[in-house]
C-alpha cells in the first residue's frame, strides 16, 4: 500500500434491515499509486474491501455493505487541515 493515502467516508446509510452502507473513497496522491491500490485485475483493492467489511461488521455488530472507490488527488496532504477533525472510533461518530 502507498503510504500517503486517506480514506474519506462519503455517506453511512442506516438500513431498513439493521445493516449500514457506507461509501468511502480511497485518495491517493499519484496515479501510480492508484495502481497499486487497485492490483492486478483489482484484486488488491477486493482484498481490502473484504477485510475493512469484515472488521467493520465485528466492530458495529452488524452488516455492512462497504463501496471503495479509488481516486487521484494530487497534493492532499498539504491540506491536512481538512483531516484534522477524524473519527472518533470508540462509538464510531465524528468528533
Amino acid at each position: 500500500m502507498p503510504y500517503q493515502l486517506t480514506v474519506e467516508t462519503e455517506s453511512w446509510q442506516e438500513r431498513d434491515d439493521g445493516s449500514a452502507r457506507i461509501d468511502q473513497v480511497i485518495y491517493v496522491s499519484r496515479d501510480g499509486h492508484k495502481g497499486i491500490l487497485l492490483g492486478h485485475r483489482g484484486e488488491t483493492i477486493k482484498a481490502v474491501s473484504r477485510a475493512s467489511r469484515e472488521e467493520l461488521a465485528a466492530f458495529l455488530g452488524r452488516t455492512v455493505h462497504l463501496f471503495l472507490q479509488v481516486k487521484v488527488r494530487p497534493n492532499w496532504l498539504e491540506r491536512s487541515y481538512d483531516y484534522s477533525d477524524g473519527l472518533d472510533f470508540r462509538d464510531g461518530n465524528t468528533k
